[in-house]
């Protein structure tokens, strides 16, 4: 496993079957994201069985293949759409590109699993929730910052079990490497990656929604831009936001392209939580400074003050739970509004941010709104 780049990031995990072989059948579609990798292993491991790859690089198909040498190879994504075995498509396309695929999936009578983010512009967000209403069939997303890290998604489940009384404030900090030279083109065209709040900062309006345990939010402030990277004007390598949430919780993320060199992972990502009856600190990764010392949950309630490690495999039950929803059409491993809520709060932070910058957003024709 690498742990250089959050690009090539699989924590892999100790593996938990939810179905015997064969019940559960996907095929991968797109490999422009590594994400991809995560994705499938995470399927397999779950119980999952791997069927067919399609990619418009072939090359790619060949070294996934590698990777997964059970998997067919196939020249066109109807060979996958047409195969009735098939239940589920999961996806790392060129972000723009994603909600147009996973509406083709959808008619096609599968469920779509797609990385992170889910879409690029508002308006791709209301075509999919059309699509999601016609064919009843699923968009998910790999959310991968709570749901492949065990300490945040544990301190997730705790904040919600009431372990810290009721959540307060929900603050996450997520600092990337940027690895510029292994970046694909598309990485720095706004167009087709949306924007930093709207890519990699879905993942933390998805945090912020579900530890606080609401269903929607106020946007009182973002800001994006592009403080070190003038060479790649497309870029931005900062962005943040600040939001009340309907629980009545305050909610602040900060996300960066700055993890300097001698970090020995692609992220010191941090998250705090604050309740009305202790506090949380999430180290998600790794202990700086302590190399001894892993990733870990930092607890301090009227009870207790402890420190809860993360050595070892671990077990991610996202990944089994959505196995069983496909095949039961159940919503235990995340909800459908879930999704698109946390993805319209990105791309409607990100719009507020952009016209802070004086940037006309003409990525989607919605009226940006905090309600």
């Amino acid at each position: 496993m690498s742990t250089s780049d959050g690009m090539t990031y699989d924590p892999a995990g100790a593996s938990k079957q939810v179905v015997e072989p064969g019940e559960f059948v996907f095929s991968v579609a797109r490999l422009d994201h590594a994400h991809i990798n995560g994705m499938t292993g995470a399927l397999k491991r779950a119980g999952g069985v791997l069927k067919s790859v399609y990619d418009i690089e072939p090359e790619r198909a060949k070294v996934f293949k590698e990777a997964n040498p059970e998997v067919e190879i196939v020249d066109t994504l109807e060979r996958i759409l047409e195969d009735d075995s098939v239940h589920c498509v999961a996806g790392a396309a060129i972000p723009n590109e994603r909600a147009e695929m996973g509406m083709s999936v959808m008619e096609a009578g599968k469920d779509y699993f797609t990385d992170k983010s889910p879409f690029t512009t508002l308006e791709q967000l209301s075509a999919v929730r059309q699509k999601v209403a016609d064919t009843n069939r699923k968009y998910m997303v790999y959310f991968s910052e709570r749901l492949h890290n065990a300490p945040t998604y544990q301190a997730g489940e705790m904040a919600r079990n009431g372990v810290i009384g009721d959540v307060l404030q929900v603050l996450v900090m997520a600092p990337h490497r940027l690895s510029k030279p292994n970046r694909p083109e598309w990485f720095f065209d706004k167009e087709k990656y949306g924007g930093i709040l709207t890519d990699i900062g879905s993942h933390q309006f998805e945090q912020m929604l579900y530890i606080s345990g609401a269903s929607d939010a106020e946007i009182n402030f973002a800001r994006v831009d592009n403080f070190a990277n003038a060479d790649r004007p497309g870029l931005e390598d900062f962005g943040e936001a600040s939001l009340k949430v309907d629980t009545g919780a305050s909610c602040y993320c900060r996300i960066d392209w700055f993890t300097p060199d001698a970090s020995r992972i692609w992220g010191d990502g941090r998250l705090f939580i604050l309740g009305a009856k202790g506090y949380m600190e999430v180290r998600k990764y790794l202990d700086v400074g302590r190399p001894e010392n892993s990733a870990s949950i930092t607890l301090v309630t009227h009870n207790e003050e402890t420190v809860i490690p993360f050595e070892g495999p671990q077990h991610f039950p996202f990944f089994g739970d959505l196995i069983l929803d496909i095949l039961n059409r159940t919503e235990n491993a995340m909800t459908q509004e879930h999704v698109f809520k946390a993805a319209e709060l990105s791309m409607k932070a990100q719009e507020i941010a952009d016209a802070a910058r004086g940037e006309s957003s003409d990525r989607s024709s919605e009226r940006v709104s905090n309600n």
